[in-house]
């Protein structure tokens, strides 16, 4: 519900439909509903005012910023919310690009097993161009009966000249069919590549799914999309962060190409969220950015001043890389994307530039590799650069406590606890789970969390993540009293790091993440107030609209 109230002579004097659109953009406003300000408001306001640039003014009772906005002579535009109004939610780690093509391409999230995954693709090839390439995300072995990895020939009888490439859940792992191993060139005789593995059957040969930097190995086969297509992609990506309440977003690996259509959009004003881009993940991409510059658009939508950097592989994939075996494959004790002395090259390359080293390291080697390389700057150089750590998934205890004292950033996703738990103790036992997903351990350090998802790896909503942080479990509520309980953190906690946490990982804690006055006005409008629900309740919670400095851009 709406009202829209104007005060002073604003309306009688412009009453000409142009010249009352500008009155109307020069007004203040005050939205009336229950208003939090930020994540650790115990009780909400009846109020909030923002100008016309969309600044907060104050928030509070409502007839007295209402006076507060009188004695300002501007005028006001008053708007009654049905509903809580919360902060912007912001997500510290997504992939908007691949949340669009995701939406484009075969999703198989949730396919319970191969016969389900082949069903989605028959569907999903119907409008293909002969010889066009099938592709798709979101397969899962773990999910299956038997938890086996697929293999080319699940694929070859539904698509025997049809190339078809598919993603797993995680990014971390493809699933080829023949078609698309002969276009690679791939066979017996192929090695894996630095950082990479083929695996193969008792003969030698390819199975058909390749492993982290193997995968490039097909991926390079695939025709590039045009710009028309990833224009579409990432306009679908944007439109459906924002109507999930999303007000920003941390891009973990942009291209420069995705940078100059992010700035096409900037540039239009038809940008519905703020994106906080990363770099593309390699040394290649971090040259550019030094001898570029770090880039801010005017506007305050739009920057790069990070670099994504991957130090490791997944879990589920059995990538991540670990300080002893798999406990589910003896011997096996992952991947390395690079090596060490490359990775210390390379942040420290980024520590010279100015720009935020952002690594990708889920195994317990690989995070203490990170922090290794991290603790090897000097101390203002890490206080000026905020280096954060991607994931943080499963890092040996005598490591966590290294997060707060080298003011090293912890970006977790908690939804990745919920859909991990099914079996992330077969890889790693239940010793080494005890650093896993270890949200309360980190915090009771002091060390500064962001939260995000890994959309299109999990869910784009936010406020699944929010219950996952709280109550560590899925969506029926299992297992009872949630996993690994003693990680579980409060809806106040949750939401600092979905909020107040990301902007401070985005060097943006003094513009979002509150709505205090002089932030931007930058706000959800949600269905119930998720601090009077209670454990799968809070899924029931819906955004009902998406505001960007104080205008509504979704919803």
């Amino acid at each position: 519900m709406h009202r829209l109230v104007a005060f002073g002579l604003l309306l009688l004097t412009f009453a000409p439909d142009l010249r009352a659109a500008e009155a109307e953009a020069a007004v203040d406003t005050l939205v009336i509903g229950r208003i939090y300000a930020h994540a650790q408001m115990a009780e909400p306001v009846s109020a909030l005012a923002y100008d016309a640039e969309g600044r907060v003014i104050a928030y509070g009772v409502a007839a007295e910023l209402r006076e507060k906005l009188e004695a300002r002579g501007r005028g006001i535009r008053e708007i009654v919310v049905d509903g809580t109004v919360m902060p912007g939610l912001i997500d510290a780690h997504g992939h908007l690009m691949g949340l669009g093509f995701a939406l484009l391409q075969a999703d198989l999230v949730g396919t319970r097993s191969k016969e389900a995954v082949i069903d989605r693709l028959k569907d999903k090839s119907a409008g293909l161009a002969a010889g066009a390439w099938l592709l798709g995300r979101g397969w899962d072995q773990n999910a299956w009966a038997g938890q086996a990895f697929p293999a080319a020939a699940d694929l070859d009888a539904a698509f025997p000249d049809r190339p078809v490439w598919l993603k797993r859940v995680d990014g971390h792992a493809g699933w080829a069919n023949s078609a698309a191993l002969r276009a690679a060139g791939i066979d017996a005789q192929t090695t894996d590549p630095e950082g990479g593995r083929l695996l193969r059957d008792e003969q030698g040969q390819p199975t058909g799914v390749l492993i982290d930097a193997a995968m490039r190995l097909v991926q390079a086969h695939i025709p590039d999309p045009d710009t028309a297509l990833r224009r579409r992609a990432l306009r679908l990506a944007l439109a459906s962060a924002s109507a999930a309440g999303l007000t920003g977003v941390h891009d973990a690996g942009v291209s420069r190409e995705d940078l100059a259509l992010y700035r096409e959009l900037a540039d239009d004003q038809a940008l519905p969220l703020r994106v906080y881009a990363m770099a593309g993940g390699d040394s290649a991409a971090l040259r550019q950015l030094c001898s570029e510059g770090l880039y801010a658009h005017p506007s305050g939508l739009l920057s790069m001043r990070a670099v994504k950097l991957y130090a490791d592989g997944a879990l589920g994939s059995r990538g991540a890389a670990l300080l002893a075996d798999y406990s589910d494959e003896a011997g096996n004790r992952g991947l390395l994307i690079q090596s060490p002395q490359h990775l210390r090259e390379i942040i420290n390359k980024a520590a010279a530039c100015g720009v935020q080293p952002a690594v990708h390291a889920i195994g317990d080697r690989a995070n203490r590799e990170v922090l290794d390389a991290f603790a090897a700057l000097t101390a203002a150089q890490r206080q000026a650069l905020r280096p954060r750590v991607e994931h943080a998934q499963v890092v040996a205890m005598t490591d966590i406590p290294r997060f707060a004292e080298l003011g090293v950033i912890a970006s977790m996703q908690p939804t990745h606890a919920t859909s991990d738990m099914p079996w992330a103790g077969d890889r790693v036992g239940a010793e080494r789970l005890r650093g896993a997903y270890a949200w309360r351990r980190y915090l009771d350090r002091g060390t500064h969390m962001a939260f995000g998802s890994d959309f299109p790896v999990e869910r784009v909503e936010p406020i699944p993540g929010l219950y996952a942080a709280i109550t560590r479990q899925d969506a029926e509520g299992s297992p009872e009293g949630g996993w690994l309980p003693d990680q579980r953190l409060t809806l106040v906690e949750a939401l600092d790091a979905f909020t107040r946490g990301a902007a401070y990982a985005g060097f943006a804690e003094k513009e979002v993440g509150t709505l205090e006055p002089g932030m931007r006005a930058d706000f959800i409008v949600l269905s119930m107030d998720p601090h009077q629900v209670r454990g799968r309740a809070l899924l029931q919670v819906k955004v009902r609209s998406t505001w960007l400095d104080g205008r509504k851009v979704s919803g």
